[in-house]
């Protein structure tokens, strides 16, 4: 009797890890293709592909939230797989290509700047909005789109590999990742919501003027004001 119960047991495990790679009809996977390596190696023992399915899951949730579309799916990208690759890369840390995530065996094998976990939830914050964002019909500056992704990866509690963002740093307010980060930040404090309220306007077109439509004022306006009150 004790046997049977345990054998139950595994089964509905095993069904409640299934069912785990799904949120709201999204499926996900998780391959290691760097098996052997170090960062092979890490990943297995130290991150597995169930935590990186859990934090996939995490993410999407996150991204909808910020973008407040976790109530309104006609705002979504219609995506139903993202799938996860731990790959060999000869140079870079991690990128996104339409509904596939892309992070790199070697970084993860050499990085110390925080735990295995905790690098790989990062890069999955900042790729997976990629997955979700819009793009103002590839109008919009890669400096921005690369600005959102690193605004939500912060929002998250994660910092970049390259540092935390420095509020105030930079030259322009679209020079990308971690300075556009902390300028959208700035105008998210303004209004809340701004980079929701942004994404949503970048579904069909882009403008400057969306800056301009949403705070009252134009981004270059925003950008000088953003500079003055931290003094960089």
């Amino acid at each position: 009797m004790p046997s049977n119960c345990f054998i139950h047991l595994v089964v509905a495990l095993s069904t409640v890890h299934v069912i785990h790679g799904y949120v709201h009809g999204v499926r996900y996977t998780v391959t290691n293709n760097a098996s052997g390596s170090a960062g092979g190696s890490i990943f297995d023992s130290r991150v597995g592909a169930p935590y990186t399915k859990q934090a996939m899951s995490r993410a999407t949730r996150f991204i909808w939230k910020t973008f407040r579309q976790q109530n309104d799916d006609t705002q979504r990208k219609h995506v139903t797989n993202i799938d996860f690759f731990l790959d060999f890369m000869e140079d870079g840390i991690a990128y996104s290509s339409d509904n596939d995530i892309h992070l790199s065996a070697s970084y993860l094998g050499t990085a110390t700047s925080a735990p295995p976990r905790v690098l790989v939830a990062s890069e999955i914050y900042h790729e997976m909005t990629h997955v979700w964002q819009w793009n103002g019909g590839g109008k919009a500056p890669s400096g921005l789109i690369e600005g959102i992704a690193d605004f939500v990866r912060k929002k998250a509690g994660y910092e970049s590999p390259s540092g935390p963002i420095r509020l105030g740093e930079g030259d322009k307010w679209d020079q990308g990742y971690g300075v556009t980060a902390g300028f959208l930040g700035y105008c998210d404090g303004l209004k809340r919501g701004f980079v929701g309220k942004l994404n949503k306007k970048m579904r069909v077109g882009y403008s400057e003027t969306y800056f301009q439509d949403l705070l009252g004022k134009d981004v270059d306006g925003l950008w000088s004001d953003y500079k003055a009150k931290y003094q960089s």
